[in-house]
């Protein structure tokens, strides 16, 4: 069994500043006033344009530009991720991967829950949970159950990779979910560091979120 901890993976080719992002964005949301003369060059008019959106609520033209993340996590927090229905989705399938393959290491991954310690009572429950499973997913493959069978004992904490691709105004009702205090803190162990790294990337989009957050 191999134990690994969650983390995201940006796969959007991000211009430096974002300014082709929140161009697009201007270009779309001028389109409404014909104002495209007013656009300035390396961003300037955008990041002014797209803050005065935000602030009045007008963010449907955020909808003209979009981020592709690639999050590595449990089974649990996947669960929460693919709730969100304005986006779109690749999922690490345990249909059709079988862990007692090479590719795989012959054996299961599992993501480490942070609030568990070694050496802790709650630690040596969780390793006894996961070592068990392993054993019965193998075991049940072994007499012959596919992989999408055999599944069926696979634990929540167990490692998938998910692709998630949503407009910026999707990102951004996604970002002030998962990144708010009552929100699980595995999901949060993740989400907030992207928002940190999207507020420093793409400026304007995330800035209110991110000085808003309580961590």
């Amino acid at each position: 069994m191999r134990i690994i901890k969650p983390g995201y993976e940006i796969m959007t080719d991000i211009s430096p500043y974002a300014t082709l992002e929140l161009e697009a964005i201007e270009r779309a949301a001028r389109t409404c006033y014909k104002s495209e003369g007013k656009i300035l060059d390396q961003g300037e008019s955008a990041k002014k344009m797209i803050k005065k959106l935000i602030e009045h609520g007008h963010e449907a033209m955020l909808e003209h530009s979009s981020l592709t993340v690639k999050f590595i996590c449990d089974r649990g927090v996947s669960h929460e991720l693919v709730r969100h229905r304005m986006a779109s989705f690749a999922q690490e399938s345990t249909r059709y991967c079988n862990y007692s393959k090479d590719q795989f290491g012959r054996e299961i991954t599992v993501i480490e829950p942070f609030f568990l310690k070694p050496g802790d009572a709650g630690w040596g429950v969780w390793m006894s949970a996961m070592d068990q499973a392993e054993d019965a997913y193998f075991h049940l493959l072994e007499n012959g159950y596919s992989p999408q069978e055999a599944r069926c004992v696979l634990p929540n904490s167990l490692k998938t990779e998910g692709v998630v691709t949503a407009n910026y105004r999707e990102w951004r009702h996604i970002l002030k979910l998962r990144c708010a205090n009552d929100a699980h803190p595995q999901i949060r162990e993740i989400m907030v560091p992207l928002l940190k790294e999207l507020h420093e990337r793409i400026p304007v989009v995330f800035d209110d979120i991110y000085e808003n957050r309580r961590d």
